[in-house]
């Protein structure tokens, strides 16, 4: 574990909205944050990877990082799904580099192969290492589950289950069924602001008239909510009667599920967001774009516009993040106030960070 940021204890306390203050400038400014919340938080919470569907046959094998270790799941000639840390025993290379389908893994630096049950199968001109065997070298095991046909990992060994933490979201969504959407494509985008500052820009609906005023043609603003639940907080609003490219019954829904995965659910789409902190004050945020049927002309038609729309929203999204990232980076600000009515949400969030930031610490 890497040594904690100074933090105050004051400032962990949890206090009612009302009478709460924003987290210090300094959790979104201080380098030493990265690292902590690198093992504090992503290495201890589930992490989406990708979809199913790039995981259906034996053989298939899909690459990726969480909290900057590099990982990989697998699915084995028996039709397990598996997950692992990619990278092999021997001295550190990568297995798999790209998605792809092969019969076994093999180690892109020494040609060490492992089975796709992660044991170790075959180590070229090792023959006369003394003391050395297979059974002990094998790859290292990451905890993998679904949900909605959505692959997540968990570097931690223990924790909470995946079910308990998406609890509720399957229900409240009814009719609508995700695991009929299919793959389109994925978008990332680079932004120049810590994670933090992105999830709080997106857990709230109170700068959409000023950052957005496009979106609140989309949305029903007057009838915008936030709820909050134990790992997740949803934002939901009617759409307007113009919806536009966003043909159907049933409200828009934006589910945020701790620490940093997005559903943003509109009728016959799906976007799922994943941001990932590459420094103290940079970060990606992966857009996948799922759909119900791909494969039609009027559909990709659709997907298309949806995708332009979008990136409009992001290109604005990313260039209010980076102005308020110089902001607390500023001698003018620490700590501010939160809107009960409008940014529950941001509260939420930052008070599950507090908490996590005090069981790091525990440790």
């Amino acid at each position: 574990m890497s040594t904690a940021p100074l933090i105050d204890p004051r400032d962990l306390e949890v206090l009612p909205i009302e009478r709460s203050e924003t987290i210090p400038s300094r959790w979104y400014t201080d380098p030493a944050f990265h690292s902590f919340e690198r093992e504090a938080l992503f290495s201890q919470s589930w992490q989406y990877l990708g979809p199913m569907e790039h995981l259906q046959q034996p053989g298939d094998q899909v690459a990726g990082l969480v909290g900057g270790n590099p990982v990989l799941a697998v699915r084995g000639q028996d039709a397990i799904l598996r997950a692992f840390y990619n990278v092999c025993r021997h001295r550190g290379g990568p297995l798999v580099t790209s998605n792809c389908n092969t019969k076994v893994l093999q180690c892109k630096y020494h040609g060490w192969t492992y089975l796709l049950d992660g044991s170790l199968r075959g180590t070229p001109r090792f023959d006369r290492t003394e003391l050395f065997d297979k059974k002990n070298f094998g790859l290292t095991p990451i905890r993998v589950d679904s949900w909605q046909n959505l692959v997540f990992l968990n570097l931690a060994e223990n924790g909470v289950p995946l079910a308990p933490v998406l609890a509720g979201i399957s229900e409240r969504i009814k009719p609508v069924d995700l695991t009929g959407k299919k793959f389109f494509q994925r978008v990332t985008y680079d932004v120049r602001c810590n994670w933090k500052v992105y999830i709080d820009n997106y857990l709230e609906g109170y700068h959409l008239p000023f950052v957005h005023p496009e979106l609140c043609n989309l949305l029903d603003y007057q009838n915008y909510r936030t709820e909050t639940f134990g790992y997740y907080s949803l934002q939901h609003s009617p759409l307007q009667r113009s919806a536009g490219i966003y043909e159907g019954d049933g409200p828009a829904y934006y589910f945020f599920v701790w620490p940093n995965f997005m559903l943003n659910i509109l009728p016959g789409r799906l976007q799922t967001n994943l941001v990932v902190p590459n420094s103290h004050h940079t970060c990606q945020v992966h857009f996948d774009y799922y759909y119900d049927d791909v494969g039609s002309g009027r559909v990709r038609e659709k997907a298309e516009q949806d995708l332009r729309y979008s990136d409009q929203v992001q290109e604005e999204d990313i260039e209010i993040c980076e102005h308020v990232q110089r902001g607390l980076e500023s001698a003018a600000y620490d700590k501010g106030r939160f809107s009960p009515e409008m940014e529950n949400g941001v509260h939420h969030f930052q008070s599950l960070l507090k908490h996590a930031y005090r069981e790091a610490q525990r440790r």
